[in-house]
């Protein structure tokens, strides 16, 4: 028998879990926002899975490479699991934006993808970041879109394309909409 497809909260990395220093490249650069931790480890004891999906146009500039970007994944880990959090999986595009690729945010593809491997239903699914295109991803997907006012949260709020479902101040108070919006889906 088919395991029951669940809801995933997926998460943009820079801006929304740790700092965005731009075209992050060195793993000693990476930095919790503070609280993110906490609230990755409140959806784990929940069993809701987590999914980083994160655009990283600096491979497809040539800004940094694969392995520079996998080290500085690796360390945000290493960070996450330090305070006892962990994520399900981490899915980025490393293309440039005028690469016209699937996978690119807003484009579904690493939700798609991470879906297939995951046994996630979209349409009960979250998807929080700090850009217009995280919140495009999210009504592309057909998933509730969380814009938090971490990173460039506050200067993209007022670019906004469609509305999104919750504005939250950080990555904490969004999980707690979360939380509660799926209290309320299970009535």
């Amino acid at each position: 028998m088919a395991e029951k497809m669940k809801p995933a909260v997926f998460l943009d990395r820079d801006g929304t879990i740790n700092e965005d220093t731009g075209y992050l490249s060195d793993p000693k650069e990476v930095r919790l926002l503070p609280g993110s931790a906490e609230a990755v480890k409140r959806l784990n004891r929940a069993s809701i899975k987590v999914v980083v999906v994160s655009n990283q146009s600096g491979v497809g500039r040539g800004y940094f490479t694969d392995s520079d970007l996998s080290s500085v994944n690796k360390r945000l880990k290493e960070l996450l699991k330090k305070e006892g959090a962990a994520v399900d999986g981490l899915y980025y595009c490393p293309h440039h934006p005028d690469d016209n690729c699937g996978c690119r945010k807003p484009n579904t593809g690493l939700t798609s993808k991470a879906a297939l491997e995951h046994g996630i239903d979209l349409a009960r699914s979250y998807v929080v970041g700090d850009k217009v295109s995280d919140i495009e991803l999210a009504k592309n997907a057909g998933a509730k879109g969380i814009l938090v006012l971490t990173g460039d949260g506050i200067k993209e709020k007022g670019r906004l394309i469609r509305p999104a479902d919750f504005v939250a101040k950080d990555l904490s108070e969004a999980v707690r909409w979360i939380m509660e919006d799926l209290k309320g889906a299970r009535r």
